[in-house]
């Protein structure tokens, strides 16, 4: 899910794009208006037509408060540090980014306890323990390949080392990107450890294209067939193949072993010091509410975060057959918290990034 570059985007309801105001002191700023909430966001829950998750949501947010959301979009890291970087002068409302971005927040004070109505029926795993983020759609990271280029899709993680993948891979930048970190994770789940992990990635770089700030961005090149695989995450992917006829997705296993994935959940939170606290809460309860929920998948391709909303719609049905058969572990979010600069630090290293 996740671009570097801040993307501001106009609120749904047709008012004017967040823009550098929103950078800028004082009470002349879209954000000082009390009708407003400011999200700060990973990609990935808005369409590129305006017919994603978060256009519906909040246009019908909108409809029923009144209040218009201000929506900027980037990369997971970068949410998080340009939150920290106004943290004397905060501008955002709500924060919704992805593991371990969402604990690298809470670690460095951006977010305040709240819990949103909703929040009783979302997994212990999918939400801190003193209230601070909850996860409002749940996900899971995967990969995805060209459907036409590729007759099949590739099984293991060793596969990719063939010299066919030469210039044809690419996969989001570890410590930006969202899932870019996800791709070290899983590889030191699967092969059990970091040092075998880096030692694949550093094989794996003589065909990677190289860095990419944005994961939503590989897709189209894959569709295309610019790439024949590239990482990706199943809610995104699988709204993206929507009009991309030619994506598919996968998930690598070690040889021998089984397709695994673990949750890669976005997940929410109300920032600390947020101009607008009430509208904040406002927001996150509505994207929780049992309405919004169904709607996961239905429109955004997810999977609802709350455990008593039973999708039956041609879209759920769709992605409990991607999900069958795949393995799914938990990774140890505080560890990868706690460490991720190391972890990325190492990934440079070994592919010389």
């Amino acid at each position: 899910m996740r671009r570097n570059t801040l993307k501001p985007i106009a609120a749904v309801t047709g008012s004017i794009a967040l823009a550098a105001t929103l950078s800028a002191c004082g009470g002349n700023s879209a954000a000082s208006d009390e009708k407003t909430v400011t999200v700060y966001s990973a990609d990935g829950l808005k369409g590129e037509n305006g017919d994603g998750w978060y256009d519906q949501v909040f246009k019908d947010f909108t409809k029923k408060t009144g209040i218009k959301v201000e929506y900027v979009e980037g990369g997971s890291g970068e949410m998080v540090q340009r939150a920290a970087r106004e943290k004397s002068n905060t501008q955002a409302d709500v924060i919704v980014t992805l593991p371990p971005f969402i604990q690298q927040a809470d670690g460095k004070g951006l977010l305040q306890t709240y819990t949103p109505q909703g929040a009783d029926q979302v997994d212990g795993a999918d939400k801190a323990a003193d209230g601070t983020w909850t996860s409002v759609v749940n996900n899971y990271f995967g990969f995805v390949y060209n459907k036409k280029d590729l007759k099949t899709a590739p099984t293991t993680w060793d596969e990719l080392l063939d010299g066919k993948y030469k210039n044809k891979l690419q996969y989001s930048t570890p410590g930006v990107a969202g899932d870019g970190t996800a791709v070290v994770v899983k590889a030191m789940h699967d092969f059990g450890g970091k040092k075998p992990a880096m030692d694949y990635l550093k094989k794996l770089q003589a065909n990677n294209v190289g860095p990419s700030a944005s994961t939503g961005k590989l897709a189209p090149k894959v569709d295309k067939g610019e790439l024949l695989v590239a990482n990706g995450d199943v809610q995104m992917s699988f709204a993206q193949a929507k009009t991309m006829p030619n994506l598919g997705i996968w998930f690598p296993e070690k040889a021998g072993g089984k397709p695994t994935s673990f949750a890669l959940p976005y997940a929410g939170g109300l920032v600390k010091n947020a101009p607008h606290s009430e509208n904040g809460k406002k927001l996150l309860d509505f994207m929780l509410s049992a309405k919004a929920q169904q709607q996961v998948s239905s429109i955004g391709g997810g999977f609802s975060a709350r455990k008593d909303v039973k999708a039956t719609d041609e879209n759920a049905i769709a992605l409990a057959k991607v999900m069958d058969g795949v393995e799914i572990f938990e990774p140890d979010w505080n560890d990868i918290d706690k460490n991720l600069q190391m972890y990325v630090e190492d990934w440079k290293s070994a592919t010389g990034s």
